[in-house]
């Protein structure tokens, strides 16, 4: 009944009101015609019943859940909330009986005799039907638990396999700049460092010009075995920059770009970076490397794609061959809660 085990959202809460009402209303109008009442009259019974048993259950059970099983030891739990189930059925079957004594509806005589003790029943029906919800809820949350931390297991194993090779390369370049311009190679290490501090941090989503920093201490970085022949360009609306992307899927798509379509170190390269809106987030990565050739991903670009599912409900695809184009899409809009 703890976070995992009674987390009932507010979609649970309809669905349970809905088919409350829809049986309780069956049952009593079918009660109402096998004791030659009017049925018409046991369905409004049942649907007045099915609403305050529900109401009374929220209300307790929002009750149990903020203020008092966080306090009490967990072998409790369950008398606890029997108890409270009990009270639910009876209190919602008197409110209903209440509210509708003194209208033209029809009402059993032997519910109007025996207020109580009918309430008490329905009230231990109450109990046995919150027993079967619970069973149904916890083994659900608990199926939703686990996928999640799959999902987050499954992206830390993506995440690392994004950068070895980079940092390898980076660290040789580094090793050749030491000789030749030492304020140069201590202006890398600086950004290798802020890199893989990056790298480290958690979150598996960051804000898109926290990504667009990344890229560009990555390029920086891959400068320094080009000789500077890399150029970026950006164009990127202040508006999208507290929108949440997967960590490193720009910086990835760059590097794609010079491992696929650099053809000689020495040429200029260009890679380009456009974000545009048409009702969802479009990031667009192009370059001026060799045409795209197959459609398959490789193991890096197949990562990303994964990483874009998982996260955001988002999508990795081709949308040019020539100049080589990838467009990421977000379907689902994530900003950050800090956002300036």
């Amino acid at each position: 009944m703890g976070n995992i085990e009674l987390r009932i959202t507010p979609r649970d809460w309809i669905s349970v009101l809905l088919i409350g009402m829809l049986f309780s209303t069956l049952l009593s109008g079918f009660g109402y015609y096998l004791l030659g009442l009017k049925p018409l009259h046991g369905g409004l019974f049942g649907m007045a019943l099915g609403f305050f048993i529900t109401l009374f259950s929220l209300m307790f059970i929002t009750l149990m859940n903020r203020y008092l099983l966080p306090k009490i030891e967990k072998h409790l739990w369950n008398v606890i909330a029997a108890g409270f189930s009990f009270l639910s059925g009876f209190l919602g079957s008197l409110s209903t009986y209440e509210a509708l004594q003194n209208t033209p509806l029809e009402i059993i005589s032997a519910f109007s005799a025996y207020p109580y003790q009918n309430s008490s029943i329905i009230g231990i029906l109450t109990y046995l039907i919150g027993a079967l919800m619970y069973r149904f809820v916890k083994a659900r949350n608990q199926k939703e638990h686990v996928n999640h931390l799959f999902i987050q297991s499954r992206v830390g194993s993506l995440e690392t396999q994004l950068n070895p090779h980079f940092l390898y390369n980076a660290l040789n370049s580094l090793a050749e700049l030491i000789h030749q311009d030492p304020d140069k190679a201590e202006e890398a290490v600086l950004k290798i460092s802020t890199f893989l501090r990056n790298t480290m941090h958690e979150a598996p989503l960051i804000r898109l010009e926290e990504e667009l920093q990344n890229t560009h201490d990555y390029i920086d970085l891959e400068n320094i075995r080009f000789g500077g022949s890399i150029v970026l360009n950006v164009d990127s609306a202040s508006q999208f920059r507290s929108w949440l992307i997967p960590k490193f899927s720009i910086q990835l798509l760059c590097e794609n770009a010079l491992k696929h379509g650099m053809f000689r170190a020495s040429d200029p390269f260009s890679i380009s970076i456009r974000t545009y809106f048409d009702e969802t987030l479009h990031i667009e990565v192009s370059n001026s490397g060799t045409p795209i050739t197959s459609t398959t991903f490789g193991i890096g670009l197949s990562n990303l794609q994964e990483r874009l599912e998982h996260l955001c409900g988002g999508k990795l695809s081709i949308t040019r061959h020539e100049p080589p184009t990838y467009t990421i899409t977000l379907k689902e809009r994530h900003e950050h809660p800090d956002r300036r």
